[in-house]
Formats: structure tokens, sequence, C-alpha cells
């Protein structure tokens, strides 16, 4: 099975529908505090957000999850031009395969093309930083897109449940913290699903890195993704719901705040702007999804992709609307509570 392969089979799978959580991303256990005296004209409410000094009109960061295989440079196109057109950050798919195939840049450089002004992440594996990234190779990543910040990912499950997959994460933190030392850019690690405890961020941030994206359990399941490769003939389905819930994740590395500076990405089964005001109030700085951007251009292409966006922004147009809110900075813990649960 080649790394090109994989990387369909997991887009492919990714977009079914099949491969979520069982779990729910803990979001849902919420419930806005309606205010019928919001104060505010909804022409005057603001969607826009900066994340690492930059100002986006929305606060989504669109995650990686393509490259590397043919039909990869077709989706990062798209989503570079949407991207370029709206103002807003994404980050690449995996560019390991970069590093050991020279032909597959073209399907990750060709979003810079599509997007000279966006920003965009480069992104490589924590398990290929074991022993240090050499310097060069950094520089490849990163100067094939003019990257922007890169992304460490993390995903020790997604790995264990792969068939060909890594089995050892012994020297990843400090390889992290290496990769902080040798870049000028910053360093944003996130999960791929599974989740980001408070220990495990506040190692991260020790080490320098500039962003956590948490990426809780209640979206895709990558281990029930590899589980469902047809070339996986021995699947570790006992391991399909394993992960922390997105909302709880999201809790406990905000507390990290008050200790330092980072920005925070809330991503893991976000479905709406729903779930994107509620992250906020919960203490994320920003959101991030991939699933439902994938599926849109899978489904109807760029057109879909705009679609898809046009409805989220307003609905959180709304939202803040309906909370008392001008901009996403007055959103508070106060504006949700838990649902009373049923005795």
């Amino acid at each position: 099975m080649t790394i090109k392969q994989r990387k369909k089979d997991h887009v492919d799978l990714t977009t079914s529908g099949k491969v979520d959580y069982k779990q729910a991303t803990g979001f849902e256990q919420y419930r806005f505090i309606h205010n019928a005296l919001p104060e505010v004209n909804m022409e005057d409410v603001t969607t826009e957000a900066t994340f690492l000094n930059r100002t986006f009109d929305f606060p989504l960061f669109i995650s990686s999850m393509t490259g590397g295989y043919t039909d990869a440079g077709a989706v990062n196109a798209v989503i570079a031009e949407f991207c370029e057109e709206y103002n807003l950050p994404f980050g690449v798919g995996s560019q390991r395969i970069m590093l050991e195939d020279p032909e597959a840049i073209s399907s990750f450089s060709i979003v810079r093309e599509r997007a000279p002004n966006a920003f965009i992440a480069s992104n490589i594996g924590g398990a290929q930083l074991i022993g240090g990234l050499a310097k060069e190779k950094v520089e490849i990543l990163i100067s094939s897109i003019k990257a922007d910040a890169v992304i460490v990912h993390l995903n020790p499950l997604q790995e264990l449940m792969q068939p060909e997959g890594d089995r050892s994460f012994k020297g990843i933190l400090s390889g992290i913290g290496q990769l902080v030392e040798d870049c000028e850019l910053p360093v944003i690690v996130k999960e791929t699903g599974a989740g980001i405890s408070a220990e495990v961020a506040r190692r991260l941030l020790d080490e320098g890195v500039r962003v956590i994206d948490i990426a809780g359990a209640g979206g895709t399941s990558w281990a029930k993704v590899e589980n469902r490769r047809k070339s996986n003939r021995d699947p570790q389905d006992t391991f399909n719901d394993w992960g922390i819930p997105s909302a709880e994740a999201l809790l406990q590395t905000a507390d990290l705040k008050k200790d330092f500076d980072f920005q925070l990405i809330a991503s893991g089964g976000i479905r709406s702007s729903h779930d994107i005001a509620k992250s906020i109030c919960l203490g994320s700085d920003f959101s991030a999804a991939a699933q439902p951007v994938i599926k849109a251009i899978v489904d109807d292409g760029q057109s879909g992709l705009k679609k898809l966006y046009k409805n989220w922004k307003r609905q959180l147009t709304i939202i803040l609307t309906l909370l008392g809110c001008e901009r996403l900075d007055d959103l508070k813990p106060k504006h949700v509570k838990l649902k009373r649960r049923d005795r």
C-alpha cells in the first residue's frame, strides 16, 4: 500500500459519513442563554477574528487533510482559491510524502500559486521529528508553499491502527522543541481527532509551541478510518471510539491560559457555527474543520464550499446578535449553560 493510495483512501472514507465517532463532541451538552434584549444591530455584528497577528473574516481554520495523491492537487486548489477570496487560513495535508517522492510536490505547491496572499501552514507528522528533522528538509516543507506557519500533527492512535503505521513515538517532544528552535515561523501542534489533554498541552507549551489545536473526539474517528480500509486485514475495532471529547479537551487546555501566552484552536467534530460559538465561549480563540469542507468540495466543488461558508457565516452572525454580542471577543462562558440532564 503506497502513501498515495492511503491518502486517497482517507479522503474517500472521511467523506462517506461512516467513520464518525459514536461518542459526541460534548458541545451538544451546552445551550446558549437567549438574550431577549440584545441591544445590538445585526448589521453592526462582525465575525472577524485574529489568529497569529492576522485578522481573518471568520474564525475558521480549514484543517489539514489532503495532499500527495493524484486528485489532491485539485482539492487543494479549490481550498486555496476559496481561502484567498474569503480571507481564511488553511493548512495542507502531511508533507511527509514530499520528502520521499519529489513528484508529490506539485499537489502541495499549487496552493500558493492559487492563493498568493492567503495564510497557509505546512504540515509534518510528529513521528518524522524524532531525532530532529534536518534543516534542509524543514526548508523544503516551508519553501514549497511559502508557508506562514508549521503544523506538527500528533496521531499515535491512527498510526497504531495502520498496518503500515509508525510504532515509535519516543523523542517526538524533543523533536518539536528542536523544530521550534530551528524554525522562524510559529509552530502549531494539533491532534488528529483523539484530543490533547492539559498535561500534554503544558509539555508542548514548555517547548515554545505557539498554538494548540486540541482536535478532540466527536468528529471523524481516524481509528475507524484506518480500520475500515480494505488493506487492513486485522482491524482493531475496539479502539474506534478512543479519545477525549472536544469540549472536555478544550476546557482542560483553556485553563492553561492563566500560565501561558498561546492561542487555542477548537476542532474535532465542528459541524456548524453553533459549535464554533460554543467553543469560543468555552475558551478557544479559533476553530478548525476539515471533513465538512472536503465533503462540500467532493459533492459540489467550489460552489458547495461557498454555500457552506455563507451559511455558517450568517448562522454565526445571528448567534452573536441573539446573545447581544457585536464581536467574537464578547463571547464568554456566561453565554452558555450545561443542559439539565435527565435523572
